[in-house]
């Protein structure tokens, strides 16, 4: 056979080539696609919250209105010396629109949580 002898080459040792990982802040913030789907997702649960509170608000107080149009019965209505109309429309639609909005920022408020809590799962 040959007698040539082995010789082993060796340098210094590599370094691996670094993997970028993916940030889904740096995503939201390069406006790259992944981060247009986070963007949507968030964007379509706040606007499908909205407009079920907006539609339980519509068919509660708006409704309200169109009930006296259609019975006109209830505008004679009295509880004590007030009409119920001023009941309804003056005092106690008040408190709906408390519990409304209250529940709308509870609600926001949980769908961002859940949003930041994905972001931070595409960081791991």
């Amino acid at each position: 056979m040959n007698d040539v002898p082995r010789v082993r080459v060796t340098g210094p040792p590599r370094k691996r080539a670094a993997t970028t990982r993916r940030s889904g802040r740096r995503e939201i913030e390069a406006d790259t696609e992944l981060g247009r789907v986070f963007m949507q997702s968030l964007l379509r649960e706040q606007r499908r919250l909205a407009l079920g509170i907006l539609t339980v608000l519509g068919l509660t107080v708006g409704a309200l209105p169109l009930a006296f149009h259609l019975v006109p019965g209830l505008a004679q209505v009295r509880v004590g010396p007030v009409p119920l109309s001023w009941l309804l429309l003056g005092f106690l639609v008040y408190p709906w629109l408390l519990l409304l909005g209250w529940i709308y920022v509870r609600r926001s408020e949980a769908n961002e949580r859940d949003f930041a809590s994905l972001v931070e799962e595409v960081d791991r």
